[in-house]
């Protein structure tokens, strides 16, 4: 099993980045998707998730509005379109797979949102 994301990097602030997450080694498609993240000296936080079928999203409240979770099942790929950054949506950015007891993660990909 694999969860691979990309994307990340240094952007400024109101600038925007889309981040991906590549899944392998299990049926993606029966697996809900999130993406978490944690800023330095905080705890780890849900930004979004998608239901296995991409009907019903939620978000975060401080990411409403500017960020969109989506995903490709044919491509076992999701996705975190993040819009009008700002410096606290600085951290490593996580993916996570979840069905049932069956839990996976990514090694993450660091954000920072910086002038």
């Amino acid at each position: 099993v694999q969860l691979v994301e990309s994307g990340g990097g240094l952007v400024q602030p109101g600038g925007r980045l889309r981040l991906s997450c590549a899944a392998s080694g299990f049926t993606f498609s029966s697996y809900g998707m999130s993406w978490y993240r944690q800023a330095p000296g905080k705890e780890r936080e849900l930004v979004a998730a998608i239901t296995s079928n991409g009907g019903t999203t939620n978000y975060a409240d401080s990411v409403k509005g500017r960020f969109t979770i989506s995903r490709a099942n044919v491509k076992n790929t999701v996705y975190l379109q993040a819009n009008s950054l700002k410096p606290e949506d600085t951290a490593v950015y996580y993916c996570r797979a979840k069905r049932y007891s069956f839990d996976y993660w990514g090694q993450g990909t660091q954000v920072t949102v910086s002038s």
